[in-house]
């Protein structure tokens, strides 16, 4: 394995015979292209930025309209009602010919009416998608004719130009601050299917209190800030639920995803290589912003502000609080195989490497023979230990020399992969290879894992792929449409040779993989193996188990003329007070893309319908046709607080940034500290599907997702991610803690497996 050298560009040196000056030519040359190459991505991102700056306008429009504007002003027809000629008295130079005046004077004209004609679109068109009138309609009630004439403007106003990445960020609206009463009335509303009335009536009274009190000082800074930030929750939604976190982020931060079913090739040289020319493929799409929008219903735009920092980001530890670290550009990734780091460059002269290079780059860190340095193998459990000790252990033993150099390069790659030395597969017939390979991609090894870079790809030793997503960036949407477009191209564009190899020939020899050196000192060493221990002890108290469900599907829950999604969550509440005998606060995060720089919100899916509904499945003095009646209106209530979610009438993320302000103001609350201390014990998120509009599982029915999950957030809860993958097919990610006696992960399978059937016979019975 090559190691890294020291080049010098130049020297000079006085001697008796004058200045002798020596340099390299090559390092100059590559010094030379890195400039070069980042003055264009500057030009590139400046011109990105004009193109969308102007939407829904275009460049080619000014010069259509000063064309127009000129000629009918030299035709004697001023189409500016005098506003050209009042322009020509403040255009400089006496010596300038009229008709240069002129000219000078109709272009100014026609720039500032393109100008504000730009700024009015954009306008009404911000205005148009504070509608969301949309979201019920279609759903809950017929489409109104209001609707409709309002679909028809926001499609004519965004149809005349191809949208780039960002183009509907500035006509986004901001999510909208919630009166203060309105929000206390929804959570008492949510609230009082889990208390009795002894402790509802005091809940109540606690919460007119905070409403009539200090809530309303609270509420007028909240309001202030609505206003001055372009959204109120997520700079404080970031801040202080993930970067002020102190916990290791191991199981109780990161998230994970799975491969799709079909299993391309078994070298895993191979799909590593493929998936690291698609993800460079996705980054420049990023970076050129020609991705295109996701949307819904193809005209309604999502916010993308979380793109930015897909690539190139880590999440760097501090004492108090983390920074989220960005750079504009990266041309080399970090590789971690058998405890040995490297740094694997991405481009040579310029050009990505093709796909046939980089299995080769691969294989050449499989062939190395070399050993872990003293404390290198289990070096990444440092990203695993509390966010303050790693701060401190980063600052004192990575702060210079060579492992600061070598940290450096892992904290400034695109993205961190993992070449595991196991196998992990998914076999229908054997659950247990199916929690393995999840088990692999949430925590590894508990050291297999740079837990800080913005995504961790791991790609396991027969070919199977994974995800490790570092969350305080972004929200699993994300990183879902990043991973159905990897593996979409894969599937139809980069495919594999007969012999599972990358298909092409080398036409030269890539960069050699350069292994990163570490000079750890004793005392680093120590910490390291303690880091592992707490890694370790982490993963001993995590129970994550994967349900595979392919009785049913989409396909079925729709004969049930329900919401899939709300038809899972009420199926979770079945289990849930099965298994616990009771209800309790239950999370589901909704999307807030439809706002300006959202992220998500909290739906509460225990609602009075919801619990009717549970109550009455072992109830056999109800019949099957009311049984089903109950469960068509739970799903349609949950339906109603999904879409009253999504349209900005949340109660949790208002609730909170009251909270953030009481501590800022030094206000005590006893209501906002009990809500806040609330905790939930059934934490829910369904996986986003065919945002790439690539792997429509319509088209390609082989192509289903394994899904993917988070560890849990209570101590005594549970952690459910579902995906419903395809017609017929969902998967169930559960977790929780071992050393909690409340929960058992194999027993709220078992209840969730009986749950699903009776439901689906609560159907079939009501046919009868």
């Amino acid at each position: 394995m090559a190691e890294a050298h020291v080049a010098v560009a130049f020297s000079f040196a006085i001697t008796h015979e004058g200045v002798n000056i020596n340099y390299d030519r090559e390092v100059l040359n590559l010094v030379w292209k890195s400039g070069l190459r980042s003055w264009k991505k500057r030009l590139a991102r400046f011109m990105n930025n004009i193109h969308c700056g102007i939407y829904p306008a275009s460049l080619s429009s000014l010069f259509i309209l000063i064309a127009l504007v000129t000629a009918l002003f030299m035709g004697n027809i001023d189409a500016s009602f005098g506003g050209i000629h009042q322009l020509e008295h403040y255009i400089p130079g006496e010596s300038l010919a009229p008709f240069t005046v002129q000219l000078a004077a109709c272009i100014a004209y026609s720039f500032c009416l393109w100008v504000t004609t730009i700024l009015f679109l954009r306008y009404v068109l911000k205005l148009l998608l504070m509608y969301k009138g949309w979201m019920y309609e279609g759903r809950i009630k017929k489409t109104s004719l209001k609707t409709y004439i309002w679909a028809a403007l926001v499609r004519t106003l965004t149809a005349k130009r191809r949208p780039m990445l960002y183009s509907f960020q500035s006509s986004l609206p901001r999510l909208p601050l919630p009166s203060l009463e309105d929000s206390m009335e929804r959570y008492l509303h949510t609230v009082r299917p889990l208390l009795d009335d002894e402790k509802y009536e005091k809940m109540k009274q606690m919460t007119y209190e905070f409403q009539n009190g200090v809530g309303k000082k609270l509420q007028r800074y909240l309001w202030l800030k609505s206003w001055w930030a372009s959204n109120y929750v997520t700079d404080w939604w970031e801040d202080y639920v993930y970067l002020s976190g102190r916990s290791p982020l191991l199981v109780y931060s990161n998230c994970y995803g799975l491969d799709y079913m079909p299993l391309p090739t078994t070298s895993q040289v191979a799909r590593a290589a493929n998936f690291i020319y698609a993800a460079m493929t996705f980054r420049k799409l990023l970076n050129t912003q020609t991705l295109k929008p996701v949307t819904i219903q193809n005209f309604i735009p999502l916010c993308a502000w979380q793109y930015e920092r897909m690539f190139n980001t880590t999440r760097v530890p501090d004492v108090e609080k983390d920074r989220c670290v960005h750079l504009s550009d990266s041309q080399h990734i970090a590789v971690y195989h058998k405890g040995r780091y490297y740094k694997v460059m991405l481009y040579n002269n310029r050009r990505l490497l093709k796909p046939v290079e980089l299995q080769w780059q691969l294989q050449q860190i499989l062939d190395d023979q070399s050993v872990p340095l003293p404390g290198e193998y289990h070096l990444a459990a440092l990203t695993a230990n509390n966010r303050t000790v790693w701060a401190n252990a980063r600052t004192t033993y990575f702060a210079k020399g060579l492992n600061k150099a070598s940290l450096k390069a892992i904290e400034d790659a695109a993205f961190f992969m993992v070449l595991y030395d196991e196998d992990l597969d998914f076999d229908a017939n054997d659950p247990s290879k199916l929690n393995k390979y999840s088990q692999a991609v949430l925590h590894g090894k508990g050291h297999s894992l740079w837990l800080d870079k913005s995504f961790n790809i791991v790609v396991s030793k027969n070919g199977r792929l994974g995800c490790n997503c570092e969350h305080s960036w972004c929200d699993s949407p994300i990183m879902s449409h990043f991973w159905e477009f990897c593996i979409g191209m894969e599937a139809v564009q980069l495919k594999y040779t007969e012999n599972g190899n990358t298909v092409g020939e080398l036409e030269g020899t890539p960069p050699i993989p350069i292994r990163l050196k570490w000079d750890l000192h004793p005392e680093c060493v120590d910490l390291v193996r303690s880091s592992m221990q707490i890694a370790t002890d982490i993963i001993a108290e995590v129970d994550l188990q994967v349900y595979y469900h392919s009785d049913y599907g989409k396909n079925f829950i729709k004969k049930c003329r329900v919401s899939p999604d709300a038809y899972v969550q009420m199926v979770l509440q079945l289990a849930y007070y099965r298994d616990a005998g009771r209800f309790n606060l239950t999370y589901e995060a909704a999307m807030m893309r439809l706002f300006r720089e959202g992220r998500t919100e909290t739906v509460r899916p225990v609602t009075l319908e919801s619990c009717e509904f549970v109550l009455s499945v072992d109830n056999p003095d109800i019949s099957a046709k009311e049984k089903l009646v109950l469960l068509q209106r739970a799903c349609q209530k949950h339906q109603e607080s999904y879409i009253n979610t999504m349209c900005g009438k949340g109660v949790d993320r208002h609730i909170f940034c009251l909270y953030v302000l009481s501590k800022h103001l030094d206000v005590k609350s006893p209501f906002l500290k009990e809500v806040l201390g609330e905790p939930w014990r059934l934490s829910t998120s369904q996986t986003p599907h065919n945002q790439a509009g690539i792997l429509d599982t319509k088209k390609f029915p082989e192509y289903v997702c394994l899904g993917g999950g988070f560890g849990p957030v209570a101590n005594d809860g549970y952690g459910v991610s579902y995906d419903i993958a395809s017609e017929d097919v969902m998967f169930f990610h559960i977790s929780s803690k071992r050393i909690s006696p409340e929960t058992d992960t194999l027993r709220f399978i078992g209840v969730l497996e009986k749950s699903l059937r009776d439901v689906k016979q609560i159907f079939i019975d009501s046919q009868a």
